[in-house]
């Protein structure tokens, strides 16, 4: 039995989510196809994190158990093959020990938000941004992310179905950036709470056209109240980017 790496990057459009659901497509579900396309093994793919329905990922960890000999080289362009024409594409397979969890072995999440702010249509990145057409100050959600930034209780920001169980997280970082037309929110964090970057980016957008102040962000955040929110942002413009591993730190600080 060898425990393999994937990296998966998706786009989450045609997808019920990151996770197998009964009512309809899901990212796990077609990786875990592909494998029994070409191992004939029944198998348990293991992410990283979850991802709702119609949200990206431009590098998701997993992990997947494989009792047939197969080279990681091997199996990841055996699943690319299996997955076409669906939009996931294993990026890297590597071989891990056994006591690897692409889950609990994780130590930091990213993710990335992406905006577009402009008056016209979405040709080019329709379902992978969320279109504003009125204008945003980036520089005034910057200000505002640095409130979030810490450890709080992110109750306001947390869905009523999430499962988590405290509400207490440590958000390490969420800064906005403007580029053109674009606007990227960046957060990190080690866990995220269930629509939690999703909460905090629709609270920023308030602030960003003028509908908010940084105190009213301060007060939704002291509040502790879901019903404080100002809305959740569409799933369209988010993105998990990166799953953190000690060994990938390490071997970061090496060169």
């Amino acid at each position: 039995m060898t425990r393999f790496r994937l990296t998966v990057e998706y786009d989450g459009s045609p997808f019920m989510g990151w996770q197998r659901q009964p009512h309809g497509p899901s990212v796990q579900q077609a990786i875990e196809e592909a494998v029994h396309a070409i191992t004939r093994e029944t198998v348990t793919l293991h992410g990283a994190g979850r991802t709702d329905a119609g949200v990206h990922a431009l590098a998701m960890a997993a992990h997947v158990d494989i009792e047939k000999p197969i080279s990681a080289f091997r199996l990841a362009d055996g699943l690319n093959a299996k997955l076409r024409p669906l939009p996931v594409a294993i990026l890297a397979a590597q071989e891990v020990a056994g006591d690897w969890h692409a889950r609990f072995s994780c130590v930091g999440r990213r993710y990335i938000y992406r905006i577009e702010n402009r008056r016209a249509p979405l040709a080019l990145h329709a379902k992978r941004a969320w279109r504003v057409p009125l204008v945003l100050h980036a520089d005034a959600m910057d200000r505002a992310a640095r409130i979030l930034v810490g450890r709080h209780d992110f109750t306001t920001f947390r869905s009523a179905h999430c499962q988590a169980e405290s509400p207490v997280k440590t958000l390490d970082l969420l800064r906005v950036r403007r580029f053109g037309t674009s606007i990227e929110i960046e957060a990190a964090a080690r866990s995220f709470l269930h629509h939690q970057v999703r909460s905090m980016v629709g609270c920023l957008e308030l602030v960003g056209c003028g509908k908010w102040t940084e105190r009213d962000l301060k007060d939704a955040l002291r509040a502790r109240d879901r019903a404080a929110l100002g809305f959740n942002a569409p799933p369209d413009g988010l993105y998990f980017a990166e799953a953190v591993y000690e060994e990938d730190r390490r071997n970061a600080n090496s060169f």
